[in-house]
């Protein structure tokens, strides 16, 4: 009987992460490749996401809603707690041998749970890394305690997850999967994303996306001190996605998409752009602003320049390409402006990327395949002394 390998991907960026790696288990014919899609794939506010998954071939086991409406700290509790419920009835239905994970978002957390509850093994890819300005650094410790295989992007963060009592045996440094999609798409010129956008991209252009500092109480302020920052660069046009569905996200994105609607032909906005799009326009962008992780293991690679503002990705490994800064006007426009100048610009064809050399998928498709299972539920804590 063929090795089930359960995918769970609860959003479009998390999606991408996750493609290769897919589309490697369904290859292999000793495996039978599982999905079930959550979160904002379900949502028409973020596009119907799941709709991708299904246009690029996959089958979707099992689509589970559980986002409710709302940008509060209780709304997300809440479907934290729907998420929990639903997944518990998904995975008794399917059964799998191995859920894979990613990252650190709360649905995430959820699966988690309704797993080890289930005696099912959880591989958990992307542990060990810091983000201090995020709740996601609460989520993503918490699923590696619950997590029996560990797959993560640099040495460093493979220490961390051995720091955190797993065994070494089951931590396997294989790099970012996000560098997979920019070694294997193909990525479309300029030309072809604006006729895709149905946008103007004339160079120079920003890419910008703004997600909620989730630890941190004035995240719509900062974004208005991103937008007014926007205005110093009249001459320039910018390609602006949508915030994700964290707290403040709908308010980040309803900001950004009014100041698309009131500098038109200037701005584009949209809720999500699919992977094609926003890699894309990150390979033609002059410069990235905002404070994605996609900054921080993507852009490197494509050696731009990027202002990465506030404390959502503190503590993540970061290139030489990265400008940090405050978020506030004055601190972002200085930034932009360092990052523009012709010394910054002239250390870019020297950047290295930090997260691997592009084959994550293959290495972590094998691991799931020929990882012995019996006994793997009865974790031993590692310790170091």
């Amino acid at each position: 009987m063929n090795r089930k390998i359960c995918v769970l991907t609860g959003t479009r960026a998390e999606y991408g992460l996750l493609y290769w790696l897919m589309q490697e288990i369904a290859a292999d014919a000793d495996l039978e490749l599982q999905i079930i899609a959550t979160g904002t794939h379900l949502s028409p506010e973020y596009g119907l996401t799941y709709q991708i998954i299904e246009n690029d071939g996959f089958k979707i086991n099992e689509k589970l809603e559980m986002l409710l409406s709302s940008d509060t700290a209780v709304g997300m509790a809440k479907s934290l707690g729907l998420a929990i419920i639903g997944l518990a009835e998904a995975l008794e239905r399917l059964r799998p041998d191995i859920l894979v994970l990613l990252g650190d978002r709360y649905e995430i957390l959820a699966a988690a749970q309704a797993a080890i509850l289930h005696h099912i093994t959880v591989a958990h890819i992307a542990g060990g890394e810091i983000t201090e300005g995020a709740v996601d650094e609460y989520i993503r410790h918490a699923v590696t305690k619950m997590a029996h295989f560990h797959f993560v992007a640099a040495e460093i963060y493979r220490q961390r997850v051995i720091q955190l009592g797993e065994d070494p045996e089951r931590v396997y440094n294989v790099g970012s999967t996000g560098i997979d999609h920019l070694k294997k798409l193909q990525l479309l010129s300029r030309q072809e994303l604006a006729q895709a956008l149905d946008f103007d991209l004339k160079p120079p252009f920003f890419l910008v996306s703004y997600h909620p500092p989730t630890l941190e109480t004035e995240a719509n302020d900062s974004a208005m001190e991103l937008s007014a920052t926007l205005h110093h660069y009249p001459n320039i046009k910018i390609v602006m996605t949508g915030s994700n569905a964290d707290m403040g996200g709908r308010r980040i994105s309803a900001l950004m998409k009014d100041y698309a609607f009131k500098n038109p032909g200037r701005v584009y906005y949209s809720p999500s752009l699919g992977q094609l799009k926003y890699l894309s326009a990150m390979q033609h962008c002059q410069l990235l602003i905002g404070n994605s992780s996609s900054a921080i293991i993507e852009a490197p690679v494509f050696k731009k320049a990027v202002v990465n503002i506030g404390s959502r990705q503190s503590g993540r490994l970061k290139a030489t390409c990265i400008v940090d800064c405050e978020p506030r006007e004055a601190d972002i426009k200085r930034a932009i402006d360092y990052a523009l100048s012709p010394q910054f610009q002239a250390k870019l064809p020297g950047t290295k990327s930090l997260y691997g050399a592009g084959n994550s998928a293959e290495k972590i498709k094998e691991v799931l395949k020929k990882a012995h299972l019996s006994g793997i539920l009865k974790k031993k804590f590692y310790d170091l002394f």
